[in-house]
């Protein structure tokens, strides 16, 4: 699997100073952590899930976490779990007869209900496994977590040894996160639980919608999650102990739920980035984001980054490609952080960047450098003068879930 492989060789060699990197399941966790990106969430009771996946029907589709949570009602349980069983098989198979290649699949994971529901899919998806990149733990807590992961740990620790390594990504939602005098200590645990755990954890992932909820809280498409002042101290406090250097997990941004609305506020995108790429064509272009919402999600994108979060819960097709363009390194950020980790041996402290509009400190800026790499080997690297909206050019709609 490889971002943005739906583009021709012309295409990649005009956009691209260095192209993404292709990867699967079986590549290194740091690697892979990066890779979730932006992950399409499907309701396990969705039939045509592996026919999707061989149509190619989803552009850019790279990850996808097939839920049998909240997208599956009570009573659909366990018609879901038959579903997903059904899904995993016809992948096999697809891949069985030629028809479906390993480097076409995307990063498959699967949310589940509870520990005791995780252990039972282990169970029955067994010789199904390989083609599973993870499974999103939800309402994590350190208590419940514990369980969680120890059922991931004794499946890793017994099985077949060419078999790949299975993930957790827990998901932070629960009151006790997002209650101030909670908080301090619930987030404490979780951190002590997950560092125990670390060989198996991808990434740590933030469920706002159940956070707003707690206080009956929606935020609308005008505003970002950055806007809701509840919800961004919890985040704050998120990153501060999950993002800091030396015992850092890659934190992956909440859920925007808007496809289309009726607008109240200005449009959040800028003229300029794409009337520069594209003239009257990027203007035109800029008004159907603008229409069908996605200008709220491209800012809350990029207040995600500015804060360390790289990774987003996509719950609409369209949303796919926005996001993915913006985890691109562009061309100044990758030759500031090549420049700096290249003089971090000692003989220089500061000195001017290659662009010449700001001054690069190699010790404060070595980490951020370090993860500049990491998403530019996923995501990979714009030409000089080149922005996000490049990528945007031939985006074709996909269509809606059902």
């Amino acid at each position: 699997m490889r971002y943005f492989d739906y583009l021709t060789p012309d295409q990649e060699s005009d956009i691209f100073h260095y192209l993404p990197s292709e990867f699967s399941n079986r590549d290194d966790k740091e690697l892979l952590s990066y890779a979730v990106g932006a992950a399409l969430y499907m309701p396990a009771i969705r039939k045509t899930i592996a026919e999707d996946i061989l149509s190619k029907k989803i552009r850019g589709l790279v990850s996808i976490v097939i839920d049998l949570e909240d997208a599956v009602g009570d009573n659909q349980l366990q018609m879901a779990e038959e579903t997903l069983r059904e899904t995993m098989d016809k992948l096999q198979s697809f891949l069985d007869n030629g028809l479906l290649l390993h480097k076409s699949l995307p990063l498959i994971f699967i949310r589940v209900r509870s520990a005791e529901q995780f252990r039972k899919l282990l169970a029955i998806l067994f010789d199904r496994l390989p083609l599973i990149t993870g499974f999103a733990f939800p309402k994590f807590t350190a208590s419940s977590g514990e369980e969680y992961f120890r059922i991931l740990e004794d499946y890793n620790l017994s099985k077949d040894s060419d078999a790949p390594i299975l993930y957790g990504m827990p998901i932070l939602e629960t009151s006790d996160v997002i209650y101030r005098e909670s908080r301090p200590t619930a987030l404490m645990d979780i951190q002590a639980l997950l560092t125990r755990y670390r060989k198996y954890v991808l990434n740590v992932r933030i469920g706002a919608t159940d956070f707003s909820s707690i206080f009956g809280l929606r935020r609308n498409p005008d505003m970002t999650i950055y806007d809701i002042g509840v919800i961004r101290d919890c985040v704050t406090d998120i990153i501060n102990i999950f993002g800091r250097e030396g015992n850092s997990f890659v934190i992956s941004g909440p859920v925007w739920e808007y496809f289309k609305s009726d607008r109240v506020l200005k449009p959040q995108l800028r003229e300029t980035p794409f009337e520069e790429m594209m003239g009257q064509d990027g203007l035109r272009l800029r008004m159907s984001y603008i229409d069908r919402y996605v200008d709220g999600l491209i800012r809350e994108v990029a207040y995600d980054k500015e804060n360390g979060i790289i990774g987003k819960t996509i719950i609409h097709p369209t949303h796919l490609q926005p996001v993915q363009s913006m985890y691109v390194v562009t061309h100044e950020e990758y030759i500031d952080a090549v420049s700096i980790i290249s003089n971090s041996q000692g003989d220089r402290g500061v000195m001017k960047s290659q662009y010449e509009n700001k001054m690069n400190e190699i010790k404060p800026h070595l980490n951020w450098s370090n993860r500049i790499m990491s998403r530019s080997k996923i995501f990979g690297v714009l030409h000089e003068k080149h922005n996000f909206t490049c990528l945007l050019a031939d985006t074709q709609r996909a269509g809606a879930l059902v």
